[in-house]
């Protein structure tokens, strides 16, 4: 028999509050003539931000299972390695390293690759779209780095002995053994490190990417209506993770079951 978790049952009121709020503000969007013109033009930083977060997102996965790898493998130096990327980037603040990413990082990288004499490049040919990407991707990596890494420590090592008992080599004991069990218990910390990253894209409007945030900014910046721009901007937000985490509960739900 499964056994409940704490909180099942509950009749979900803060979904009764939030679908509350949500109509009431989808009510003044719809009648207001200020908050139609603010979505309008945010409505263009939407694409930017899905952008970012989906591809952001893929690459941190990418990147934090090689790390994962790396930290449980036999290699000492591969395992250090990866502990000491993994603390380093943990330690910044995903504000200071995009910072550092569009205006240290990726210069240099610019003058590495003039000095190698391929094409000649200029720093303000590297978009700072890519820029934000980049060190969204570096910070998150990070991250999933420890959740892959607990995934695929969660698998029972009898099991992989007996897999290299049957003659099965490293990659068809990942791929047909390990894999297959730790993405089950992994899943569910990952779709929470999607809502996460979709709320901290927001953070690459410090380095001018006209994601909604940005759009936001020069909004409010333009028509001085704040309270309806930041409302509305809020909205749009609220609406993307709230819908994620919906979602995600129903599947938790269907793993446990």
């Amino acid at each position: 028999m499964t056994p409940q978790v704490p909180g099942d049952r509950d009749f979900p009121w803060w979904l009764v509050a939030v679908v509350g709020l949500g109509i009431w503000m989808f009510y003044q969007v719809a009648t207001d003539d200020a908050y139609r013109g603010v979505v309008g033009t945010l409505a263009k930083g939407i694409q930017i931000t899905v952008f970012v977060a989906i591809v952001s997102y893929l690459m941190a996965c990418a990147l934090g299972l090689l790390l994962a790898v790396m930290a449980l493998s036999k290699s000492r130096v591969l395992r250090q390695v990866a502990r000491f990327y993994v603390e380093v980037m943990r330690g910044i603040p995903i504000i200071v390293l995009l910072l550092y990413v569009a205006f240290v990082l990726a210069p240099a990288l610019v003058s590495a690759w003039n000095a190698i004499g391929l094409p000649e490049a200029r720093t303000r040919d590297f978009s700072l779209l890519w820029r934000a990407i980049i060190a969204l991707t570096l910070a998150y990596a990070s991250f999933l780095a420890e959740v892959f890494r607990a995934g695929l420590q969660s698998v029972d090592r009898g099991q992989i002995e007996a897999a290299e008992a049957l003659g099965l080599g490293r990659w068809q004991r990942f791929r047909h053994i390990v894999w297959p069990q730790a993405l089950r218990t992994i899943l569910p910390p990952l779709g929470n490190d999607f809502v996460a990253m979709v709320k901290d894209s927001s953070l690459v409007s410090v380095v001018g990417v006209a994601d909604i945030t940005q759009l936001g900014k020069i909004t409010a910046a333009g028509n001085f209506r704040y309270f309806e721009t930041y409302n509305v901007v809020a909205l749009i937000y609220l609406t993307m993770t709230i819908g994620l985490s919906i979602a995600l509960r129903r599947f938790e739900r269907g793993l446990r079951r």
